[in-house]
């Protein structure tokens, strides 16, 4: 092969790709403070402070029951077992994978499926569900507003 062929050529480097090693041992100390702070907040039974205040003033509360199926369709009903709304296969993903946390959390525990969930508005106007039988809770807003609205008009 010729001198000119550009696979046997010597690369120049100009030293500008290189990671300085002082990012390098920036990335590593985070990640290893990271790491401190977990452990830290494991074994000392840390609370979990960032979740929202549960005492906050409520604006509305209603129970409801969730029933899903694995292809989107979800109907809701209230206590009493009147259908609040229905939601069809392309319309209800969001409730009917709500549902499917809930079965599984459920599931855990052997608790009944049909059991009613709490679906909360604050004053401030944040959205949460809660199960009671297992503790499991969820901040809606964190799903998009899209999927919070569509359990905000169960409480219309």
């Amino acid at each position: 092969m010729a001198a000119s062929d550009p696979q046997k050529r010597p690369r120049k480097t100009d030293g500008m790709e290189k990671i300085p090693p002082i990012m390098i041992k920036a990335m590593f100390g985070t990640v290893l403070l990271a790491l401190v702070m977990v452990t830290w907040a494991r074994l000392t039974d840390k609370p979990l402070s960032a979740l929202p205040d549960q005492d906050a003033p409520i604006a509305i509360e209603r129970q409801i029951v969730i029933e899903g199926s694995n292809s989107g369709r979800a109907t809701v009903y209230d206590i009493d077992g009147n259908i609040i709304r229905e939601f069809g296969s392309l319309e209800g993903g969001f409730i009917s994978g709500i549902w499917r946390v809930l079965r599984h959390e459920r599931g855990k525990i052997d608790a009944p499926l049909d059991a009613p969930v709490r679906l909360v508005r604050y004053e401030s106007g944040r959205l949460s569900l809660y199960d009671d039988l297992t503790g499991w809770r969820a901040e809606l807003i964190g799903f998009g507003a899209k999927n919070a609205a569509a359990f905000a008009r169960l409480l219309d």
